[in-house]
């Protein structure tokens, strides 16, 4: 008897347990609509991408993959999905990369050299005294300039308005700087790919470095998260990192193995958005840490580029897909790991009945033993 009364016991609780495990994948699993919009180009391959001035997200079509064939455009589309080749660059400029909106209603480009356009579609170009400076990534600064990476140059560059350059080099030798952003201190970030280091300039000039835990983790993305940290990507160590304007490191992993995360961004949910290049996913990453992710519906896309769209949504370069992608009707925060009041109804509920259940099938057995 008393070994029937252990193995319903066993059996009561099982239940509650499934119950519970049942009922928290489906609270969980919150999703999100991804919509794709081909660029309309040939061989199209857009790689960075940003928020414009007259509302629109603008690209660059950079052909990574087959170079130099095929046009390299800037492009932009609208929040409804419309496509537009704003400007066929000429050859001589070289493949287009990084893009952000600049303070004079501009957007600003990085290729061979710094370029302008136009909200009309008006090129400018502006030469990097460093040659080769492989310019790779650029943002708006808090002193009204525009900051850039120079990775063939191990430099940061800065460039006004009216197209005056100053170039820094960059302390580790063969850093390859690569993503740049504007922080919260009013310092600009960057990443170094192979010096495996998050570097800081302030707008005089004044650079420091800090090193990455992670070896060989090739930092990449980088961007200032909602916490007033600063958020980065680590393309070979596959994990999300975190740094303090005072340089206190945190790394957090990725669910996928070998996702390698590139792009990153803050979202309009508050929380942290990436790119999963090689994992084809986008993923995000709440400010404690917790990172869900979303499998990207055309498969080998290569997401690259992210940011936070006008229209509330978040906007991704497939840059193998040759699409751009839209996130939207995501929750305003991803699920956490703490049981909401609900949560703790329905784990309260199942226990009790998982009891209830025991004291049932014991008194039953009382009366017919």
């Amino acid at each position: 008897m008393v070994s029937s009364l252990r193995i319903i016991r066993f059996c009561a609780l099982l239940f509650s347990l499934i119950l519970c495990f049942i009922f928290f994948q489906t609270a969980s699993a919150h999703g999100v609509t991804i919509t794709e919009y081909n660029c309309n180009t040939m061989s199209c391959q857009p790689t960075g991408i940003t928020t414009g001035p007259d509302g629109n997200l603008w690209f660059t079509d950079s052909h990574l993959f087959n170079f130099p064939s095929g046009d390299n455009i800037i492009g932009k589309i609208t929040p409804a999905g419309m496509v537009t080749v704003v400007s066929t660059l000429p050859a001589r400029l070289g493949i287009p990369r990084g893009v952000t909106a600049g303070p004079d209603g501009n957007l600003w480009f990085t290729a061979y050299n710094i370029v302008k356009i136009t909200t009309n579609g008006v090129v400018t170009e502006y030469p990097i005294p460093t040659i080769p400076s492989g310019a790779h990534s650029i943002t708006a600064g808090p002193d009204g300039n525009l900051w850039f990476t120079e990775w063939d140059g191990n430099k940061i560059g800065k460039i006004t308005t009216t197209g005056v350059l100053t170039e820094y080099a960059v302390p580790t030798n063969g850093g390859h700087p690569s993503g740049i952003t504007t922080g919260p201190d009013s310092n600009i970030w960057f990443t170094e790919d192979d010096g495996n280091k998050i570097g800081k300039i302030t707008t005089t000039g004044v650079l420091t470095e800090y090193t990455v835990p992670t070896n060989g983790s090739r930092p990449f993305g980088i961007t200032a998260g909602p916490d007033g940290n600063i958020w980065f990507t680590e393309f070979n160590g596959n994990k999300i990192g975190k740094i303090t304007t005072t340089g206190v490191l945190t790394e957090y992993t990725v669910p996928a193995n070998g996702s390698h995360p590139n792009g990153i961004t803050i979202g309009p949910d508050g929380n942290i958005w990436f790119t999963e290049t090689f994992g084809n996913k986008i993923g995000r990453i709440t400010t404690a840490g917790l990172i869900t992710e979303y499998p990207i519906p055309s498969a080998y896309s290569l997401p690259h580029g992210i940011t936070a769209g006008p229209d509330g949504n978040i906007w991704f370069t497939e840059s193998q897909g040759g699409q751009i992608g839209k996130i939207s009707d995501f929750q305003p925060t991803p699920p956490t790991s703490v049981p909401t009041m609900t949560e703790w109804g329905m784990i309260i509920f199942t226990t009790l009945a998982g009891l209830g259940s025991i004291y049932y099938l014991k008194g039953w057995l009382k009366i017919y033993k």
